[in-house]
């Protein structure tokens, strides 16, 4: 607990970081949950929900909403981070003034940084030395785990006693979270899972149907694997609720962003004028140029990435892609 006595402080209060807090709290837990605009924090504290981003999910007692990074870092030596990938390093940074030697850090945000880095070295390069760190990442719908549907994710974390008391900690009666021991594995299953959903969801616009989606899947997770084994993680790791468990949810639901965009792609929309209409944050399209980049360097062969660079950045048709995917050279699978 912080100096305000506060369990844990979420970082965050969009969809997926106010579910965080409140099931936090549900369970009795004090949570502080920070939100960049004072304005809207202001609101929500008054109206005890998220009307933004989870209309109708009603705040418990124990969870308190602030503008002020410093309050949130100075409420709980616990912090959870959940932002967009691309703003990753200027919220840490800016939290970074206020972390002492007693303070935790863990986050759950699905992606690597726009240069291509982990968001673990990420941190650490801004954080003070030695903290604590540990992530979160698995199949998770906000508002499913916000309504106490049951969830099940994953965590790793440095110390191992840090990423084993997280799990302590947010454990609820439909919350669980396991123990990994592989962060970068981890991490790297949540940001190329989200651009295969791009894929599987364009294949749907089009009409390809359920052979199609089924084989996207599958063909997204061997260039997972092969990318995730190339930059040091297990390919143990994604067999599990952060690799393949989060890839199934995102590529078959449409109440993952990254699908829906790309059944409005499948269906001629243009990419901008799909961006705009969902209104919020799709991960996988700023992940597209930053795997395609990555894979290069590394060496490894993601045609999948690859093509959808083409479809959403240079304009190639949907029909062209998976036209060359189907006639690419006979291989064992």
């Amino acid at each position: 607990m912080g100096q305000s006595g506060f369990d844990i402080s979420v970082i965050g209060a969009g969809s997926y970081g106010t579910a965080l807090a409140v099931v936090a709290s549900s369970k009795g837990l004090k949570a502080m949950l920070w939100d960049h605009r004072p304005e809207r924090a202001a609101a929500m504290q008054q109206s005890r929900e998220n009307t933004a981003y989870l209309p109708g999910i009603r705040f418990p007692g124990t969870l308190e909403v602030t503008g002020s990074l410093e309050q949130a870092a100075a409420a709980s030596n616990t912090i959870l981070v959940v932002v967009p990938s691309a703003t990753f390093a200027q919220v840490v940074g800016a939290l970074a003034p206020y972390m002492t030697p007693s303070h935790r850090f863990a986050w759950a945000t699905k992606g690597l940084s726009p240069d291509g880095r982990l968001l673990s070295d990420v941190a650490s390069e801004i954080l003070p030395q030695g903290i604590p760190m540990a992530v979160l990442s698995g199949p998770t719908f906000a508002r499913e785990l916000a309504s106490g549907m049951p969830t099940a994710i994953s965590v790793a974390g440095t110390p191992k006693e840090f990423s084993s008391e997280l799990c302590r900690l947010m454990h609820t009666r439909a919350f669980r979270l396991y123990e990994g021991s592989d962060l970068t594995g981890l991490q790297i299953g949540g940001a190329v899972k989200n651009v295969i959903a791009i894929a599987a969801g364009m294949s749907d616009g089009l009409g390809y149907g359920a052979n199609a989606r089924t084989a996207l899947i599958t063909r997204g997770l061997a260039e997972m694997v092969r990318f995730g084994v190339a930059r040091g993680a297990s390919e143990r790791s994604f067999m599990g609720l952060s690799g393949l468990g989060d890839l199934i949810l995102t590529c078959t639901d449409n109440q993952s962003r990254n699908r829906r965009f790309g059944v409005m792609l499948g269906q001629g929309m243009r990419p901008d004028d799909a961006l705009a209409k969902i209104g919020q944050v799709v991960e996988g399209y700023g992940m597209i140029p930053v795997m395609r980049k990555l894979a290069a360097q590394c060496g490894v062969q993601m045609p999948i990435c690859s093509e959808l660079y083409e479809i959403v950045y240079e304009g190639k048709s949907g029909k062209a892609a998976a036209s060359e995917l189907l006639n690419r050279a006979i291989k064992s699978e």
